[in-house]
């Protein structure tokens, strides 16, 4: 076996080798990657090879690919292009509106990568089959990935039954769209495959009647028998001229129409044999298929001798002979390469594939694919050298002619064939491995040079939207067919006049009366009649708007907007800001037409007003001006009977001559216009059927109804048997009749769901994404395809697109979105009728949005296969379970685990596309990307339609990814919109907090998207315990977040915002009688005085349902617990028991008073009711008896009769007892089936009574409870014979008890009282915890969080409701009631919900939840002064100026210890190693202490002390005092190593701890930590003092200062001498706050306290200077050096953000670029850096403190796993949601030591070894000597 392959091109000679160097010989430099790298692309271009062949012998046998690899993500050379003279060019067209100088056939931004596949169908099967299932897919990702546009490649004979291949229709076809290619597409256009087979000659599938007639007389001549001929051809007059055509297969083959495409009917997935049933269909379409091809052999036959022997003659030329001698490959390679410019042939490719030696295989019968053969006399096989002589001479001749005269890139390889199989499919195969990369390489190579990125569509929105615009202006006005008065009459408005001002021109007139086509061919040739009748130098402006088309032009102030901008642009006007008021806008629009002048006239197109939004009353064409200036032209059209826009039009236009209708025409105009529309096409209609024709005309004359009469009498033949049913009377019926010709001629089944896809899209669909959604529907394919057809990939053959489209062509027409052209139906006629057609079943509804969901989700992209099934039920099963395994985050693999090997088997890859939010073109750059517009507009809508809430919850709302791009793209509106319609549909309260979150925070991510994920986090951290489904989105963000802000908050601190729904009731609390919280979360049913009981939907505040109870006053209202029945108590002791749900009454019942317990003192009312599920319990005032009864019924059934009188009632959960309490502290207790009293217990409390009952199921045990909140606890597991287990005594405070609640664990009871809360623990039954109001305060109600670790509580005359922790009694919040005092609180059981009733009357809706998530953050109460971080980082001890360190954990931001101290704690440090904490008070105290267990091991009493210090060995610690001698002392024993007399401030120890560095005055000292001496020193002259001072980590006997002389100084300690000096600027330092160092001592970074980072190069004296975002308050530089971190103050000038304080920013020094900011809500007071990882620590004003890391994406050193972190597993570990408990340490009472003077004294069992690290003490600090060795 052996190959070879050439190049022949037409390029320069370093052209030449560029070229051959991609070729194929490249190949054999590769290893095991499919897609070469752009490196090795430039390699082999220095290869200087020339027109000379290569052998690819050892590439072919190295090369094995066991799989394809993808290309780079970002080839090098994309986007490198300039920007073409020509595109800007285009741009100015497009915005001048100048319609007619854009591209034909499509808009400026292009449309798509459209390359046709010219080949012979049979021997090039492989390559086909090879380069769709491998290369195609790549080469989609790559234009999608870097252009944003789709690559598609129209191969029709994929797919195809073989018999099929040579059938006219499809080579008609073929061509055409080989035309559009060839026209259409924005890179490369053609790909000519050409081997060793020249093809058959082609069936005429219409033939004219001279040629035909003048070649049977041929026939006839050479003795042809031409009955075959007669037979099969038929006459047809309706052409012009008149034609002989083909008869179809299906009219002349018996029983063909049977056996095409049968669809599979078994149940069976894969049937291996036909299924029974299927056997005669198969053997029928065999035996058609075989008397066919004998049939269409004979005809080719008698076509090509009689064709030649004309030809002979000179009767026929050889132009006109072509045609029926050439094969399809010829006519193809000549119409696409023939008449080409060389700059067109650069887009082209032509592979050649030459067999050496292949004549000699032709016997083999495997051969007949690859050659042209033919069988002789003597049944000999052999080639066909008649065909093989055109192919060389249309190979080897016309190709090489062609890139001779151009750059046409030819690639030629000669194949050896095998000496026994000849062209085996080894060798095949190998060819395929190596075209598939070339081919590959060669698509990068021309979409690199000859398409350009283009991101107008994504930074331009008004371009965008006038793009949208024109693309329809050119499809509409390409089908407007009809002259007419009326175009004239707009023409002649639209010209200048010299007299007063103008109003606008209205058309109107009914559906299908060509409104629209009329104004786009104005919109179309307005440019140019101006011109024509002011002159060449006349620039017109014509602006045209297809109102309802786009999201945008349906909006009055979007549509205003877009119009402002572009007359703006045209006449160069500078908008300073666009106004925010609607009038205002308008104002604009008026202003900016005063622009136009005659030079410059201005024309306004607007169609169908009736599409307009009735938001701003768009409706009543306010806004519209009337009074136009001379040179401004304004044409509208409208519906007549539409929302009364043409009445509001004619009360604004009184000019009658400004009115144009568009009514039905003359018959007679009609048919000659449709007259001419089919001479256009060279056809006519005979006399006989111009009769209908003149009778349909004569029902209906719309313009597109006559269209739709054109578009079936073209069809027609002249034997066709026409009669008066033959053509539909209405525009209605026409199309029905339409849509049902496509569905006969192209399958019911395909075009029900293509039809039904493109209706249900939002916005349209492209023709990729058609093919792609249908090849995903299995019930489609189950009809298109045959069961020897399934293979990967499986797909539907992209022909039926193309048939489609061209059978739909002017009704499914092109819409130009961004980078993509969208097909929609012309008119909302079309559109209406296919959705009743094809969308009226709602179950194929929902599968088909649940499909079109899948699809933009990406479920089965790169490469997951999707089961195939014969059954229309499929979406229900496999692939359900499917697109749920790779899309929920929750689901396990092996759950289906079983189901593998059967689902594999039957799987098959539909390729369709990855569908990521956005196209990363660069990496390195995040923000450069194309939005993937397409799933941004329809997955939320397809998701919400087939109701899959968790995709929309989990794949959209909480993907960081969208919201980013959303908001980063303008679109935060539209985001919060689609948030609020996942909202309403699944009801869960995240998406509410998330919809609240991001109102809060829309100024600052709208200016600055960056920070989305930094502010998203600090907000959703503190409440994702309460919010657990918001986990999902914090991990999205720590996953996307960092490629745009690199500072992530690890604990957030920030008190959560949060705002209840309210809903106004009435005017005054007074009047209303009670409120009940429902089962639905937002809905409440609310009783006032005047007797109404109204159900109101608080959210929406719409009422729902209201009941009128006939005036009667309402006492109270009950509802069971399943919601069924409502009962009404009223002043006329009646309960009204109505049905809830239908708000009618079904019984009213009297509450009576017992004959033998009469009450006296008059009349008594209702005192009391409870409900069980069957019962209502009532009571009258000082009544003895319970009234009991039936809600079923609704009669009474009898009374329950007490001890004494009754205060309130309590029945089971099970509903068979009730609980009576009563005066005495009194309860009694009955059967609530039969009646019977089972027993009564009284407390020993017997002074007061019963205030409420609580019961305790799970325990079986019953509280009473009495008015002054003491609590009697009895057994009730013996219900006849209650046990007493506890009394417990609350009457301490004498104040009455005005709230109960029992926790829904049943372990706790709060017992809220007026002046205080008690918490009762049930299990002890003790009491655990009280909080007492102060003197002048109330409690008003109090009720526990769902854990029970919160109290939510209000007070009396406050407006605020407060949250208390139980554990520390700390009030963490305050939550405003902006309504006025809150004076009620109801807490909903069923979903932790708190309702508050203002004094105002307003009710208002709180979420627990959120309310008790403040308690999640810890808070010492008082403002972080100081802060240290364990050199772990595990640990954080903050210092507040109160007698306490805090110990914070790192990770979960909360305090795990409290070291008390007996005074004010001053000074703190930690040893590395953070197990030890030095610390000092104002009492003159140290203290050490063990961080880990909170031991205070050590005391030492005696001075106060400055300053702390530890040396880096942790070995000694350094006192400094200001009074007395400062000391080292070891910090293992306590005793002194020396004294340090002189007084030093801000003192630091050097990293060797040989020296103290401070200052002192005018002095730099650098004391010996041996001896306490001054060493070193360094004296300033005088006057002259030292500002600040920082050693240099990296070089540790250096020092680096500052003077009040604004001079720099690097000084070495050692050598006690000055190495490098800086002057600085004049005042430079006059306000100097804060100066850092790097490491190494190169760079000095100086804060002044303004908004400057001063950035001082210390080696050259250099000073760079970089705005910050804000006025410095703190900065720290990162231990390496490499990054600032800074906290900046808000410029006054800024507007209010939101409550931002001030903002944390971190700067990479490198570049000074700000690669992260976030915000901070309160004010700091603290900033630290770890000096390892990049972590943040910053304290707050509140005594809270917050964490953060960074994690920037171009230091790949730096790479810090969020996710994984502590912090993060807290959130994902639900058993976690309870905090540690905090432990409170406290100080020794007798010190250990006592410093004197110059001496310690110790107690009696000091010194005490407190060594607690791993090292070897040393009995003395380090000398200076022991360094340097």
């Amino acid at each position: 076996m052996h190959a070879t392959l050439t190049c022949i091109s037409g390029y320069s000679t370093s052209e030449t080798a560029t070229a051959i160097s991609r070729g194929l010989n490249k190949l054999a430099h590769t290893d095991d990657s499919l897609f070469a790298s752009e490196k090795d692309r430039k390699v082999q271009k220095a290869i200087g090879l020339r027109g000379r062949c290569f052998s690819v012998v050892d590439f072919l046998r190295l090369c094995k690919y066991p799989r394809w690899k993808a290309p780079p993500m970002w080839p090098s050379g994309v986007g490198s292009r300039q920007p073409n003279p020509r595109d800007s060019a285009l741009r100015r067209a497009a915005i001048s509106g100048n319609v007619l100088a854009l591209p034909p056939f499509h808009v400026p931004t292009g449309r798509a990568v459209r390359v046709f596949i010219c080949a012979n169908p049979d021997d090039t099967e492989a390559e086909r089959n090879a380069l769709k299932e491998h290369v195609y897919p790549k080469l989609r990702d790559f234009c999608r990935e870097n252009y944003g546009i789709e690559f598609q490649v129209v191969d029709l004979y994929w797919g195809v039954d073989p018999e099929e291949w040579d059938s006219p229709e499809l080579q008609r076809l073929r061509m055409k769209l080989l035309e559009d290619c060839l026209k259409t597409s924005a890179g490369p256009c053609f790909v000519g495959l050409v081997g060793e087979k020249y093809g058959s000659i082609r069936v005429p599938g219409e033939v004219e009647s001279a040629e035909f007639e003048m070649i049977l007389d041929a026939a006839v001549e050479a003795g042809l028998d031409t009955r075959i001929l007669e037979e099969w051809y038929c006459r047809d007059e309706n052409a012009v001229p008149p034609t002989y055509y083909l008869k179809p297969k299906a009219q002349m083959l018996k029983n063909y129409q049977n056996s095409v495409r049968e669809p599979i009917t078994s149940n069976i997935c894969f049937p291996i044999c036909p299924p029974f049933g299927m056997e005669s269909s198969s053997a029928a379409k065999s035996k058609n298929d075989k008397a066919w091809r004998g049939i269409s052999e004979e005809i080719k036959k008698i076509f090509r001798t009689s064709v030649l022997q004309l030809q002979e003659k000179g009767t026929m030329k050889s132009a006109q002979a072509k045609k029926f001698l050439c094969s399809p490959l010829e006519d193809e390679l000549d119409f696409a390469l023939g008449k080409q410019t060389p700059a067109f042939l650069k887009k082209c490719v032509c592979y050649i594939r030459k067999i050496a030696n292949f004549d000699r295989h032709a016997k083999v019968p495997e051969m007949a694919r690859y050659m042209d053969i033919i069988t002789d006399i003597d049944g000999r096989v052999m080639r066909n050298q008649e065909a093989y002589e055109r192919l060389l001479k249309v190979r080897d001749e016309f190709i090489p002619t062609i890139v001779a005269a151009s750059n046409l890139r030819v690639y030629s390889s000669i194949t050896h064939c095998d000496m026994k199989l000849g062209y085996s499919q080894e060798v095949e195969s190998h060819y395929v491995e190596g075209l598939c990369k070339q081919f590959y390489e060669d698509m990068v190579d021309i979409i690199q040079a000859t398409v350009q990125q283009n991101f107008d569509a994504e930074t331009d929105p008004m371009y965008d939207e006038l793009l949208q615009h024109l693309s329809l202006c050119k499809t509409f006005s390409s089908i407007y067919e009809y002259k007419s008065e009326t175009l004239d009459l707009v023409q002649e408005y639209l010209y200048p006049v010299k007299g007063s001002r103008m109003s606008p021109l209205v058309v109107f007139g009914g559906p299908c009366a060509g409104k629209t086509l009329l104004l786009a061919e104005v919109a179309k040739q307005a440019y140019s009649w101006l011109q024509k009748e002011m002159g060449p130098e006349t620039d017109p402006v014509v602006i045209v708007r297809f109102i309802g088309t786009t999201d945008f032009s349906t909006d009055l102030r979007n549509l205003l907007q877009s119009i402002c901008e572009q007359i703006a642009i045209n006449y160069r006007c500078l908008i300073h800001f666009l106004p925010q008021k609607i009038q205002e806008m308008r104002e604009l629009l008026v202003n900016l037409l005063g622009e136009s002048s005659f030079n410059r006239p201005l024309v306004i197109v607007l169609d169908a007003l009736e599409q307009l939004s009735d938001a701003e009353e768009a409706r009543k064409l306010w806004w519209l001006p009337v009074n136009l200036p001379r040179t401004v032209r304004i044409v509208v059209s409208t519906l007549p009977n539409k929302h009364g826009i043409l009445q509001r039009l004619r009360g604004l236009i009184h000019d009658e001559f400004r009115y144009v209708e568009l009514t039905q025409r003359d018959r007679k105009a009609c048919s000659q216009t449709l007259k001419q529309q089919l001479l256009g096409v060279k056809r006519k209609v005979t006399s006989g059927q111009q009769i209908y024709v003149n009778e349909a005309l004569a029902k209906c004359t719309l313009p597109m109804f006559v269209n739709l009469i054109y578009r079936e009498v073209v069809h027609w033949r002249s034997h066709k048997d026409v009669d008066d049913t033959s053509l539909s009377s209405t525009v209605h019926d026409s199309i029905e009749r339409l849509f049902f010709s496509v569905q006969d001629k192209l399958g019911s089944r395909f075009v029900h769901r293509a039809l039904g896809y493109v209706t249900m899209s939002r916005s349209g669909l492209t023709e990729m994404e058609l093919e792609d959604i249908l090849s995903l529907d299995n019930s489609v394919l189950g009809d298109i395809m045959i069961s020897s057809n399934l293979k990967n990939p499986l797909r539907i053959p992209y022909d039926l697109i193309a048939r489609l489209r061209e059978e739909l062509d002017g009704y499914l027409i092109e819409r130009q979105v961004r980078n993509v052209t969208l097909m929609v139906w012309a008119n909302r006629h079309l559109q209406l009728i296919a959705q009743k057609l094809y969308l009226s079943n709602e179950e194929d509804v929902h599968q088909m949005h649940s499909l079109l969901a899948e699809y933009f989700l990406g479920a089965w992209a790169g490469g997951r296969k999707k089961i195939f099934h014969c059954d229309n039920n499929h979406f229900a099963h496999f692939s359900h379970h499917k697109n749920t395994s790779q899309h929920h985050h929750h689901h396990h693999p092996s759950q289906h685990g079983h189901d593998k090997s059967g689902t594999d088997k039957y799987s098959y890859d539909r390729q369709t596309p990855e569908q990521p939010w956005v196209f990363q073109c660069n990496l390195l750059e995040p923000d450069i990307f194309f939005v993937n517009h397409r799933k941004m507009t329809e997955l939320v809508y397809h998701l919400s339609r087939s109701g899959r809430t968790d995709d929309l919850m989990y794949g959209v709302i909480m993907n960081f990814s969208w919201l980013y791009t959303m908001i980063k793209i303008g679109h935060f509106d539209k985001a919060l919109a689609d948030i609020d319609l996942a909202y309403s549909s699944s009801q869960e309260k995240e998406l509410k907090f998330l919809a609240t979150t991001l109102r809060s925070i829309k100024v600052k991510v709208t200016r600055n998207p960056a920070s989305l994920s930094a502010e998203l986090q600090q907000r959703l951290l503190p409440v994702v315990t309460s919010l657990p489904k918001l986990r999902h989105l914090l991990l999205e963000c720590d996953k996307d977040g960092p490629k745009y802000c690199s500072i992530v908050p690890l604990h957030s601190s920030m008190d959560v915002t949060y705002s209840p729904e309210r809903l106004p009731l009435c005017t005054s609390y007074m009047q209303i009688v009670e409120i009940l919280p429902t089962l639905a979360q937002n809905i409440v049913i609310v009783a006032l005085e005047d007797g109404s009981v109204s159900t109101w939907d608080v959210e929406s505040r719409q009422l729902l349902r209201q009941i009128d109870t006939a005036r009667s006053v309402v006492l109270g209202i009950r509802l069971t617990t399943d919601e069924k029945y409502l009962v009404v108590a009223t002043t006329k002791n009646t309960l009204l028991i109505y049905d809830n749900h239908k708000s009618c009454l079904l019984s009213e019942v009297e509450v009576k008073c017992s004959k033998h317990n009469p009450i006296t003192g008059g009349v008594a009312f209702i005192n009391g009711f409870t409900l069980s599920s069957q019962h209502a319990l009532a009571w009258l005032e000082a009544s003895k008896e319970v009234n009991v009864i039936d809600l079923v019924y609704g009669w009474p059934l009898y009374q329950f009769h007490c001890w004494y009188e009754v205060t309130c009632v309590q029945c089971s959960p099970d509903g068979m007892y009730a609980f009576c309490g009563q005066y005495l502290n009194t309860t009694s207790i009955f059967h609530l089936g039969s009646g019977d009293k089972l027993a009564t217990m009284t407390s020993e409390f017997s002074g007061g009574f019963v205030k409420s009952i609580l019961v305790l199921d799970t325990i079986n045990q019953m509280v009473m409870i009495d008015n002054e909140g003491s609590l009697s606890v009895w057994s009730t597991k013996e219900v006849t014979n209650p046990r007493l287990m506890e009394d417990y005594d609350c009457r301490g405070d004498d104040s009455e008890v005005v709230g109960i609640e029992l926790s829904e664990d049943q372990r706790s009871i709060l017992i809220c009282k007026a002046r205080s809360i008690e918490v009762l623990d049930t299990k002890v039954w003790k009491m655990v915890e009280k909080f007492k109001a102060k003197r002048t305060e109330r409690f008003v109600a109090a009720v526990l969080s769902k854990n029970g670790q919160s109290i939510v509580a209000s007070m009396e005359n406050t407006s605020s409701i407060f949250v208390w922790r139980r554990d520390s009694g700390q009030c963490m919040a305050s939550l405003i009631e902006i309504s006025g005092a809150i004076v009620k609180l109801i807490k909903s059981v069923h979903h932790n919900m708190l309702l508050s009733v203002a004094s105002s009357g307003v009710l208002s809706v709180w979420d627990i939840d959120i309310i008790t998530a403040m308690s999640n953050i810890d808070k010492t109460g008082k403002r972080i002064q100081s802060l240290q971080l364990s050199g772990r980082e595990d640990f954080v001890f903050t210092m507040d100026g109160s007698e306490s360190i805090h110990k914070w954990n790192f990770s979960t931001g909360f305090i795990e210890m409290v070291f008390k101290h007996e005074g004010l704690v001053e000074n703190c440090v930690l040893t590395t190693s953070g197990d030890l904490m030095v610390t000092s008070d104002d009492k003159c105290s140290q203290y050490i202490w063990q961080t880990a267990t909170g031991d205070n091991i050590f005391r030492i009493n005696g001075q106060k002390i400055t300053q702390l210090l530890i040396t880096h060995n942790d070995q000694f610690v350094v006192s400094l005092c200001e009074q007395n001698a400062s000391r080292v002392w070891r910090l293992g024993t306590g005793h002194k190593v020396c004294n340090i007399l002189v007084t030093l401030q801000h003192a630091l120890i050097t990293t060797a701890n040989t020296f103290l560095v401070g200052t002192t005055k005018n002095k730099l000292l650098a004391v010996s930590l041996w001896s306490g001496s001054v060493s070193k020193k360094f004296i300033c002259d005088d006057g002259i003092t030292i500002v600040n001072f920082k050693l240099i980590p990296d070089c540790p006997d250096y020092v680096v200062f500052i003077t009040s002389t604004e001079t720099v100084f690097i000084w070495s300690v050692a050598d006690e001498s000055v190495c490098r000096r800086v002057q600085m600027p004049a005042n430079f330092l006059k306000n100097l706050e804060d100066f850092q160092i790097s490491p190494n001592g190169k760079l000095g970074i100086v804060s002044k306290g303004d908004d400057n980072i001063n950035v001082l190069d210390l080696h050259s004296g250099k000073l760079r200077l970089v705005h910050a975002a804000g006025i410095i308050w703190r900065q720290k530089l990162s231990r390496d050096g490499r990054y600032l971190v800074y906290i900046c103050f808000r410029n006054c000038e800024e507007d209010d953000d939101a409550g931002v304080v001030s903002s944390l920013i971190v700067m990479r020094l490198a570049d000074g670029k700000s690669i992260g900011t976030c915000s901070l809500y309160k004010t700091p007071t603290f900033l630290c850096l770890s000096q390892r990882a990049l972590n943040i620590i910053v304290g707050f004003e509140d005594g809270s403190i917050g964490t953060y890391t960074v994690v920037d994406r171009v230091d790949a050193a730096l790479k810090i796993k969020i996710a994984t972190s502590n912090s993060r597993q807290i959130v994902n570990n639900a058993a976690q949601k309870v905090r540690p408990k905090c432990s409170t340490h406290a100080f020794k009472t007798i010190a250990d030591c006592i410093w004197r003077e110059s001496t310690e004294v110790f107690s009696r069992d000091s010194p005490i070894n407190l060594s607690d690290s791993g090292e070897a003490e040393t009995t003395t600090p380090t000398k200076k000597s022991e360094l340097l060795q």
